[in-house]
């Protein structure tokens, strides 16, 4: 634990340029990093992550499109030395190789639907919960799907945040 109280102090008292490069690995939209950055102080991680968790909820549509841009298809490896490609690759390691073929299919018929792609919390699934999840949400109407995909990357930005802390120390 007091590993994690350091990094938040590390967080708390970065610049706000340096605050809000390390949030952009967290959630890729601008407007989301600048939110949770200009809340700082904050008292502990669990503060920390319930804000980055509001911001990401309270976020426009375009700035939640901004941060789906730079989430790899589920199933895909995503390439590249960055922190959110390693995240994503540990986040989509139970994936094996037949499912990935089944999602690439899924992936398009869902960004065919709705023009983005499909996101999902990752972390703990295998890839048939990943694709199950898909083919029902491919049903869904746009409004609900927006509903659902906010409450994905809420999720995925809020376990973000715990890494971004434990790895800052």
């Amino acid at each position: 634990m007091p590993e994690t109280l350091t990094a938040l102090a590390r967080f708390n008292a970065a610049p706000d340029v340096e605050a809000e490069r390390e949030l952009l690995s967290c959630c890729a939209s601008r407007v989301f990093a600048a939110a949770v950055a200009a809340g700082r102080p904050y008292e502990d991680a669990e503060r920390l992550a319930d804000a980055a968790e509001a911001a990401v909820r309270g976020l426009g549509w375009p700035d939640v499109l901004e941060a789906l841009a730079a989430h790899p298809r589920i199933g895909e490896r995503p390439a590249g030395p960055g922190r959110e490609a390693a995240w994503s690759r540990r986040e989509q390691a139970g994936v094996a190789e037949e499912t990935r073929r089944e999602l690439a299919e899924g992936n398009r018929a869902y960004e065919d639907r709705f023009g983005h792609v499909y996101l999902v919390c990752a972390a703990g699934l295998t890839g048939a919960e990943m694709l199950a999840r898909l083919r029902d949400r491919v049903r869904n109407d746009a409004a609900a799907e927006r509903s659902v995909v906010r409450g994905e990357l809420a999720a995925i930005t809020r376990l973000r945040i715990g890494r971004l802390l434990g790895e800052a120390s």
